[in-house]
């Protein structure tokens, strides 16, 4: 084999698992063009083709499947010869690369940079906060934070913190001209603040449960909508209108009087973030070392 054979070999087989250039060089983290290139200069090597490849798709042929077939174990097997050398180290070391909605990174990665530096000096956290719901392996991350309701039941979910609860806030100058509304259904006769989640072309509707009843939800109307839930509470003590947010975020204005509190005994609580990573045979030691971590952090 030549020096660059291995990384080509594994390009070719990211295109298939992946199908199509895109997916896979967000994988490698190379751009298309030059994964292209990549294996074009693999097929001229060969000899043969190893891909019939349109500008929407590519599809394996005779040559590309025999081949894979035999490399994909081979490749497998490398890898993990090369992690479990990795294992020895005394600090595991490398990059994990993350992808966490902004309530999930203010709350529970935030808090724990310095003290997960002074642990793992050779690690290095490279954070994407996006509330964009994103294909995690696709889009070339390691890890995610997320709500449980949006996981995919194949992967590995970590439970970070206890439950959460969301409650409408409103100003009091906005109550004393507007009323207080009792019900969620009088929502629809306010002024409510909307969040479009950012890669979503809907807007949330507010959900809502009482007791032992069923959840459900209101999809409410007003004259803001935005994608972060922090120009909604900016605006609800600007008297806009009323707010839906996580209570632990909205408490501090409520205890000083700025905004307060409606309907909480509609509000139930609901599972809150996990961490979140691919299902594999072997897990990289950076990123079992950061894991591992976040679950002793947030265990309770």
């Amino acid at each position: 084999m030549r020096g660059n054979d291995f990384a080509d070999l594994k390009a070719f087989a990211a295109i298939v698992e992946h199908g199509n250039f895109t997916r896979a060089a967000a994988h490698l983290r190379v751009s298309p063009s030059a994964l292209s290139q990549t294996l074009r200069a693999l097929e001229e090597r060969l000899g043969v083709r190893l891909l019939n490849r349109t500008t929407r798709s590519v599809a394996v042929t005779e040559a590309g499947a025999r081949l894979l077939t035999r490399l994909k174990p081979a490749m497998e097997e490398l890898e993990a010869a090369v992690a479990d050398v990795k294992d020895l180290r005394d600090t595991p070391a490398g990059t994990v690369r993350i992808q966490a909605a902004r309530f999930g990174a203010i709350s529970y990665l935030e808090p724990l940079f310095g003290k997960f530096h002074a642990a793992h000096p050779d690690i290095v956290l490279d954070v994407t906060v996006d509330d964009a719901l994103t294909d995690l392996v696709a889009g070339g991350f390691d890890v995610g934070i997320r709500l449980g309701e949006w996981l995919d039941h194949d992967m590995v979910a970590v439970k970070l913190g206890g439950h959460l609860r969301q409650v409408p806030v409103a100003s009091p100058r906005y109550l004393a001209k507007h009323g207080t509304p009792r019900h969620p259904r009088d929502l629809l006769k306010h002024r409510c603040i909307n969040w479009r989640q950012p890669g979503s072309g809907g807007i949330y509707a507010w959900e809502f449960k009482k007791g032992g009843g069923d959840w459900f939800s209101i999809a409410v109307k007003g004259p803001l909508v935005v994608s972060d839930r922090a120009l909604a509470l900016s605006a609800a003590l600007q008297d806009v209108g009323i707010a839906f947010w996580e209570e632990e975020r909205v408490r501090p204005f409520v205890q000083s009087g700025k905004l307060v509190a409606l309907m909480e005994d509609w509000c139930a609580p609901f599972p809150g973030f996990f961490l979140y990573y691919p299902k594999q045979k072997h897990t990289a030691p950076p990123v079992r070392a950061f894991v591992q971590f976040l679950r002793q952090a947030w265990s309770s």
